[in-house]
């Protein structure tokens, strides 16, 4: 029977600690570990951890194409089939579609991040839908219902 006091490690999975720099008695004198010269060898030596030693870093190595707009807003999507199972599920309160309900119900990730209602699926109950976009699609099936829109400015 093991009691706590009897216990040990499994054997192999202890290793002794290589102790650096605390003579040549250690096994890891002299120079410890650091190799004969250069500027690891010495104290104080710091690098960025991007550095390569000179070499040209993989950062300006690699091509760079196309134009990247620091401007560019990534919507969160949203198709209409999403929302009807919502309302299938009893979710929608008051008949009001928001972020804040949306995120709450797990079909967006951030509450504050801006999102875009599109067409995919059919769409049965009049909603107040507010979202910062929406595909003519959706518009024209949220509308068809008798439900209203309102676009949220980004």
């Amino acid at each position: 029977m093991d009691i706590l006091s009897n216990l040990k490690p499994a054997i192999g999975s202890n290793k002794k600690v290589k102790r650096i720099g605390r003579g040549e008695g250690s096994g890891h004198g002299g120079t410890a570990t650091r190799g004969m010269n250069g500027q690891r060898s010495r104290a104080g030596a710091k690098f960025k951890t991007w550095f390569e030693g000179g070499q040209m870093p993989l950062a300006r190595r690699i091509p760079k194409r196309g134009f990247h707009s620091p401007f560019k807003i990534t919507f969160q999507v949203i198709n209409l089939l999403g929302i009807q199972k919502l309302i299938d599920d009893k979710k929608v309160v008051d008949g009001i579609i928001n972020a804040v309900s949306l995120y709450k119900n797990g079909l967006i990730s951030k509450a504050a991040a801006p999102f875009k209602i599109l067409g995919t699926g059919e769409i049965k109950a009049k909603l107040e839908v507010e979202a910062h976009a929406f595909s003519a699609s959706a518009k024209e099936k949220i509308e068809s219902v008798g439900g209203t829109i309102k676009e949220i400015k980004i």
